[in-house]
């Protein structure tokens, strides 16, 4: 059955590639991204023109995950557009690199503020429109930073990320009674086919940096160099769009609490399982199991 979906930063990497791969499975699909008239109105462009040359509904509307105001017009835009909403992905995040006395205190509100916070804005102007209905598919795309390994100068993005999942996890709970499922999509190391590295920030105090530069020299250019030698020659990042089209795809209550796609395997998967695990059991010892699944899959 067609859905009606909205993805959070669908500009480029995952987002772009999720936001195609689900409008040719025939879903209706709204890839949000901020200043879609000036610095991605080319990608834009780019949208639209995979939308014509593949006979697909992908569309594009203004988001800003910073702006609740801006949130809250892009929710109104897409029901009164569509008509209805039933599939939010949480795919907006912002990467910095850099040892992580350097940033300040700022800098790392400013990662939470895109990574944790954005995902709050868009629930409180969606989820008032899922529960109404009393259905709907709520996808967070995490990190296997937040369990598996964990190399540094990428501190502000783990922590973040960290949060992420943690609010990811007790949202699932409290939704469950409003018969809206949730997913967490946990992405490996993709060191190729995203932005993250690109287009992420550095510290702004660079008075400490030297110091680190002495003892770790080259640090951040190991680890994407160690990364990318570990991950297998097919790795791709239409892997994790490709994981987002069988989680929306597979029929409501069935779908799996946590999907890893993780090329270089540092383990977070096998941390999930037993973290999982332990909440499963938990809820079911205090009498609270209807928690585990969306209330008409019961």
């Amino acid at each position: 059955m067609s859905k009606t979906i909205v993805i959070t930063g669908a500009g480029s990497g995952f987002g772009a590639l999720s936001a195609r791969a689900l409008a040719d499975e025939g879903h209706t699909v709204f890839a949000a991204m901020r200043n879609t008239t000036t610095r991605n109105a080319a990608r834009v462009a780019e949208a639209v023109a995979y939308a014509a040359e593949h006979q697909v509904d992908l569309r594009t509307v203004e988001l800003d995950v910073l702006s609740q105001e801006s949130v809250d017009a892009a929710v109104a835009t897409v029901l009164a557009d569509a008509g209805r909403l039933d599939v939010i992905i949480h795919n907006a995040g912002h990467m910095v690199t850099g040892p992580a006395e350097a940033f300040t205190p700022e800098e790392l509100a400013a990662v939470y503020d895109t990574n944790v916070l954005g995902t709050q804005r868009v629930n409180r102007a969606a989820l008032p429109y899922l529960r109404a209905q009393e259905s709907g598919l709520v996808v967070w795309v995490g990190s296997t930073s937040t369990r598996g390994g964990t190399p540094p100068y990428l501190a502000p993005y783990f922590a973040a990320k960290s949060a992420m999942d943690a609010l990811a996890v007790s949202y699932a709970a409290e939704l469950a009674r409003f018969n809206i499922e949730t997913t967490i999509v946990v992405p490996g190391s993709f060191t190729s086919g995203t932005d993250h590295f690109v287009t992420g920030g550095h510290p702004a105090d660079l008075t400490v940096v030297p110091a680190y530069e002495e003892r770790y020299a080259g640090m951040m250019d190991q680890v994407s160099e160690r990364l990318a030698a570990l991950a297998p020659a097919d790795a791709d990042a239409s892997q994790v769009a490709d994981a987002i089209v069988r989680v929306v795809g597979t029929e409501h209550g069935k779908r799996p609490f946590r999907v890893h796609i993780d090329p270089v395997d540092d383990g977070s998967e096998t941390v999930s399982a037993v973290a999982d695990h332990i909440r499963s059991e938990f809820l079911t010892r205090i009498g609270l199991d209807d928690l585990l699944v969306p209330r008409a899959a019961r």
